[in-house]
């Protein structure tokens, strides 16, 4: 409160609402797998469309190259052709793919950004730029008065022509209009006429980068680390290549370094590039590693990502690789597997053997795989489920809401399936948690079932814990503002309404079952949920219970005939 010391009218602002909840986003996904090229390392890369993605990880794998690690493009496709908006993606790389390069045998080496064939149609053009220039009035041994020093530094290379020779040398040291070279140069190379013919020049150049459509373009770029134009500077903005620049104590002129011979320009190709192989991948490669925040690999590197709801290794089959997309989905408690079942596995007696490796309602399990038409061989290829079932999880939950089930809901943009199963095998199936995708004549190809992989009949639906995620993840971000308050009465009260305001939102979108606000749920807070000795150490306890809407898995209608003169 503030201090009152003059006597007057003073007016104070409060607030006297509630503090309000914002709900989490439900459709942000996750992916992991292969590509032509893009980020290895770092945090997973935020796509928004499918041409994004084909900008920074590439076209589509051939089976021949890739065979069965291949289905990360075509998954990506699928899940903005059938609603998806926001993706991360993190890169799999084979341990025998290698990076594209200039040089080796150089001190100035060019390297692609990252490993892989595609940088090997990387060219790079080097262009002199000596526009920062001046004229040497004055030679006093390595000591030169020059008319300006704007634009030289320490460090700089530079140059000056005489009858058409260049002469090189390096700055030591600026001092007001003077400038100290490292040694003297050869000739004389004052000049004071109005128009001079002699003018010392620092040796920079101009960089341009090209890949396919792709063009960067980097000016007035130095060796000199202790210049604001340095290269490897400048080229951390680049998505195309980087620089390996090695200690050169010679007063050697940087650009001929590059080019090898004096020239305006040059242009230079990088080759060397490989993508790898598909025997060098692994089970590990997809798990990735764990060497703490922005030092995480494949499925690891998702822990530093809170923005994700939906998680998936599209055609990545492997049961170690599946049971660690569970535990990280269970871990961290705000996301959610869809899990690919392999091709091969056709009849229901495979199919059930291979679901009974897992048990979680944290993911759900699809098949069988679908086929569109495949941008390579202009043929129908079949893809694993799960980037089509993302797309459909995330447009269910725009348009509809996250405890609306994600089936009965059409696959766009697939021509087919792999594998056409009947309503008596669904019947096996769907009580294990297979949800089948089925094609039904006149209303299309539809996810057909909407269950988790759990033994727990509590959490048997998809939406059911898609919708808990949601409600207890809107909450921890809605009520970080709790932490440190005064632990007492009238906070759990505010806390109380808080909470009361968001799942009565709920309530009337039919996000939850009852009549009213307290048939769908309640709230407690205060002695009934915490002793003295919670509140003395520092906790504040909330109980919360809501009724979810289930969907209607089974229509029954019950039909019996109607006869003359009945009641």
């Amino acid at each position: 409160m503030a201090d009152y010391l003059t006597p007057g009218v003073y007016v104070e602002e409060f607030s006297s609402s509630e503090p309000t909840m914002s709900s989490v986003s439900t459709s942000t996904a996750g992916f992991i797998g292969v590509t032509e090229k893009g980020p290895q390392y770092g945090a997973p890369v935020l796509i928004t469309n499918f041409a994004s993605f084909r900008r920074i990880f590439g076209g589509y794998l051939t089976e021949r190259e890739f065979g069965q690690y291949r289905y990360l493009t075509y998954a990506i496709n699928q899940f903005f052709a059938n609603g998806g908006s926001r993706c991360y993606i993190k890169r799999v790389v084979p341990s025998d793919a290698s990076y594209s390069y200039s040089s080796e045998q150089s001190p100035v080496v060019f390297y692609a950004k990252e490993p892989g064939e595609w940088g090997n149609k990387i060219t790079i053009t080097i262009t002199k730029n000596n526009n920062v220039k001046t004229q040497i009035l004055e030679e006093i041994e390595n000591k030169y008065r020059v008319k300006s020093t704007q634009g030289f530094l320490v460090g700089d290379i530079v140059c000056v022509t005489i009858d058409e020779n260049v002469y090189y040398n390096r700055v030591i040291d600026v001092d007001d209009n003077i400038i100290t070279m490292q040694k003297v140069f050869e000739k004389n190379v004052t000049d004071d006429n109005i128009v001079p013919q002699i003018v010392l020049s620092v040796c920079k150049f101009d960089i341009r980068v090209k890949y396919d459509l792709i063009e960067e373009k980097y000016e007035n770029c130095s060796f000199n680390r202790n210049s604001y134009d340095f290269v490897a500077e400048r080229l951390t903005k680049s998505e195309l290549i980087m620089i390996d620049i090695k200690e050169i104590e010679e007063d050697i002129p940087h650009f001929l370094l590059l080019c090898e011979e004096e020239k305006e320009s040059c242009n230079i190709r990088l080759l060397g590039g490989k993508n790898g192989t598909k025997q060098a991948l692994s089970a590990i490669d997809f798990i990735g590693e764990d060497k703490g925040p922005n030092n995480r690999s494949g499925l690891q590197s998702f822990i530093d990502n809170n923005e994700i709801n939906l998680i998936a290794v599209p055609g990545i089959t492997d049961a170690q690789v599946l049971l660690s997309l569970i535990a990280h989905c269970e871990n961290m408690g705000n996301r959610f597997a869809i899990l690919d079942i392999p091709r091969e596995k056709k009849t229901v007696n495979d199919i059930v053997e291979y679901r009974d490796l897992f048990d979680s309602d944290f993911a759900a399990m699809y098949h069988p795989w679908v086929k569109v038409a495949d941008p390579i061989t202009k043929n129908a290829v079949a893809i694993p489920p799960s980037g089509s079932v993302a797309g459909v999880y995330a447009r269910t939950d725009n348009t509809r809401g996250v405890f609306k089930a994600p089936a009965n809901e059409i696959v766009s943009a697939c021509v087919g399936l792999d594998c056409n199963y009947t309503t008596g095998e669904q019947d096996v199936l769907n009580p294990k948690g297979v949800n089948l995708i089925r094609s039904f004549s006149g209303s299309g190809i539809r996810i057909w079932g909407a269950r988790t992989i759990s033994s727990n009949s509590l959490w048997r639906y998809v939406n059911v814990r898609r919708l808990f995620l949601y409600i207890e993840e809107s909450i921890r971000v809605s009520t970080n503002w709790v932490v440190f308050e005064p632990n007492e009465p009238l906070l759990w009260l505010r806390v109380k309404r808080t909470i009361e305001l968001f799942l009565g939102d709920l309530w009337r979108t039919g996000a939850l079952v009852g009549g009213s606000e307290g048939e769908a749920f309640f709230v407690d807070i205060g002695a009934n949920t915490m002793t003295q000795s919670d509140i003395d150490n520092g906790k504040l306890i909330c109980v919360i219970g809501v009724a979810p809407v289930k969907p209607a898995e089974f229509v029954i209608f019950r039909i019996t005939q109607k006869t003359n003169g009945a009641i």
